[in-house]
C-alpha cells in the first residue's frame, strides 16, 4: 500500500532476547543484514501486520514474543532510485514504519527462516545493540538511529 507522497506503508521488528541482544537477519543470497520488516495488507493494522511478518519472515507467532513497544509516529527513508519501482502504476519512492520491540520468550529454535514460500532471509544472529547500525544499508541507517533511539530504552530500564 503506497500512500499520496509515494511511500509504501511497512512495520519493522525489533526483538530482543532475554540478554537484550537483538535479532538481525541476512537477506538471502546477499551479503546485507537488516531488522525483519514488510508491508502492510490491505485494511491491516499495524498489530496484525507485525504478527504476519513475525511469522512471514522469522516463523514466530503470538505466543513466541511479548510486544515491548512501538513507535508513536511513522518512520521514513527514502530508496535510492535504482530501487524504486512502480506498484499499481504507482511510484514507490520510499518506505514509512511504524516499529515494534519485542522480547522472545520462547527459545532460539522457534526461529523459522523457511515458513514463507519465498524466504526472505538465509541466516541470522543476535548481536549487540550497536551493531544494526554498523551493518545494515546506508539508506535505511537513519531510521534504524530513530527506532533503536526510542525503542531502546524500554529494554534498558
Amino acid at each position: 500500500m503506497i500512500d499520496k507522497d509515494g511511500y509504501r506503508k511497512n512495520i519493522g521488528i525489533i526483538l530482543c532476547n532475554s540478554e537484550n541482544e537483538l535479532l538481525i537477519c541476512k537477506r538471502l543470497k546477499e551479503d546485507s543484514w537488516q531488522f525483519p520488516q514488510g508491508g502492510f495488507e490491505k485494511n491491516e493494522s499495524s498489530e496484525n501486520a507485525m504478527f504476519r511478518e513475525l511469522f512471514e519472515e522469522i516463523g514466530l507467532q503470538k505466543n513466541d514474543i511479548v510486544i515491548l513497544g512501538k513507535t508513536k509516529k511513522w518512520l521514513k527513508y527514502d530508496l535510492p532510485k535504482k530501487y524504486q519501482r512502480k506498484t499499481n502504476n504507482q511510484l514507490c519512492i520510499g518506505q514509512k514504519q511504524i516499529w515494534f520491540l519485542l522480547r522472545l520468550v520462547s527459545n532460539d529454535q522457534s526461529i523459522n527462516l523457511c515458513t514463507s514460500k519465498k524466504p526472505e532471509f538465509d541466516g541470522w544472529e543476535w548481536v549487540s545493540a550497536k551493531k544494526p547500525l554498523e551493518i545494515v544499508i546506508s539508506f535505511k541507517k537513519n531510521v534504524y538511529i530513530k527506532a533503536l533511539n526510542e525503542l531502546l530504552p524500554i529494554i534498558k530500564n
